[in-house]
């Protein structure tokens, strides 16, 4: 009998030491798609985008850019662009329609991720009132309060009213726990901005501004545009956001320079 007992608990230890490194050694699938969320018609004049007088004369075009990031199975979205319309910047088609050509639909999205509170990045949030809301902290007072300054609390009424869960984020955020998808803590644009690193397997690690720059110029010189709410804390994000994509060896991906738009495959063609 005790023959009997060592043989089996020697074989279920053995079991588990086969099994486990299987297991440990099937990373999740992470892919990374840029959804387009509208384009400005013409180059635009930027000078509003530097309060030391850097852009001026210089047009830059401008696009809008939203993101889907796969972790396995789970879906996150990145920013929501502008919403669907009749205005010169307004996507042609919705975000869940660009979705649905990927075969996700909005109850699949786990989390959506806004970089900022500025309209032209939460246009289309409420399609998706099932995601956990990831926002951060300093945005979230703002369209909280009795009187948001800059902000538009419409399109969150959803996670505003406890309809949805909402994660105010005071610093980083490290979405699926392993260190692939982390929401950078990088204030100065609004209170509570945030950027995004997505670290893939084959074009490697990524790293996206949110509207911590706008266009290259104003990536390259540091450039504070006249409407953010905190030079200081402006500068100090670009530095920390420069010398993390040095480290990492990132691809920089600034959201709303339409020169950037190819450094990602073409829709409906992920990055992985």
């Amino acid at each position: 009998m005790r023959r009997v007992l060592v043989t089996l608990v020697f074989g279920a230890c053995a079991s588990v030491f086969v099994h486990a490194p299987v297991s440990a050694q099937t990373p999740p699938t992470i892919t990374l798609t840029r959804l387009d969320c509208g384009t400005n018609a013409a180059p635009s004049d930027v000078a509003r985008f530097s309060d030391t007088y850097a852009y001026n004369g210089l047009k830059v075009q401008l696009t809008y850019s939203c993101y889907l990031i796969r972790h396995g199975d789970d879906y996150m979205v990145w920013d929501t662009g502008n919403p669907v319309g009749t205005t010169p910047t307004a996507p042609k088609t919705s975000l869940v329609d660009l979705l649905a050509q990927l075969k996700v639909t909005p109850a699949q999205i786990k989390y959506v991720a806004i970089s900022h509170y500025h309209g032209d990045h939460v246009g289309q949030v409420s399609s998706f009132p099932q995601a956990t809301l990831l926002i951060g902290k300093g945005d979230w007072d703002v369209l909280t309060s009795p009187k948001p300054v800059g902000a538009n609390p419409a399109p969150f009424v959803n996670w505003i009213s406890g309809g949805g869960k909402v994660e105010p984020l005071p610093g980083d955020r490290d979405v699926f726990g392993d260190g692939t998808v982390v929401v950078l803590n990088t204030p100065g644009h609004t209170p509570g901005h945030h950027s995004l690193l997505v670290k893939l397997n084959e074009m490697g690690n990524v790293l996206i501004t949110g509207d911590l720059a706008h266009f290259h110029e104003n990536y390259d010189g540091n450039g504070v545009p006249t409407f953010n709410t905190d030079r200081a804390a402006t500068l100090a994000s670009l530095d920390r956001f420069k010398k993390s994509a040095a480290n990492l060896k990132a691809t920089v991906i600034i959201q709303h320079d339409a020169r950037d738009v190819a450094k990602l495959p073409a829709f409906p063609a992920a990055a992985k």
